[in-house]
């Protein structure tokens, strides 16, 4: 099986401030056959991974208010929600930056723009690597 087939359903939030980005990724992501949640500020995207208890967090750096680090800190520091994989979606792309997310418990790092066949790569890696199929 191709790595960029569909494995499994997953649950997976995408907390970005772009709608235009949350839409593409929704649209591909759902069409892949996972169940996608959508928030575009980080405050509500951190209440919404309590709720629903996702999969998969795909998480934008640069946000008003609380940026990605803060969110992914404070994910990696609350037991309810400390496993679930973060993966890091940035038109930042400095080599500290990428550090910095690393650092605050992210597991990936995908530079804006991506392709969305490299974004469903990703997420069926962590599927597989998470075992959940």
């Amino acid at each position: 099986m191709a790595i960029s087939q569909k494995i499994g359903t997953a649950k997976i939030l995408v907390i970005d401030d772009e709608p235009q980005i949350t839409e593409i990724v929704e649209a591909f992501l759902s069409n892949a056959g996972h169940q996608v949640f959508v928030n575009n500020v980080a405050n509500e995207g951190l209440k919404r991974a309590k709720q629903v208890k996702p999969d998969i967090i795909l998480l934008d750096i640069m946000m008003p208010g609380t940026d990605g680090y803060g969110v992914c800190n404070d994910l990696k520091n609350d037991p309810a929600t400390a496993n679930i994989p973060v993966v890091f979606l940035t038109g930042k792309d400095r080599n500290d930056d990428m550090g910095r997310s690393f650092k605050v418990g992210g597991d990936m790092f995908i530079k804006k723009p991506f392709s969305c066949e490299r974004l469903l790569e990703i997420v069926n890696i962590i599927l597989m690597s998470t075992g959940k199929k």
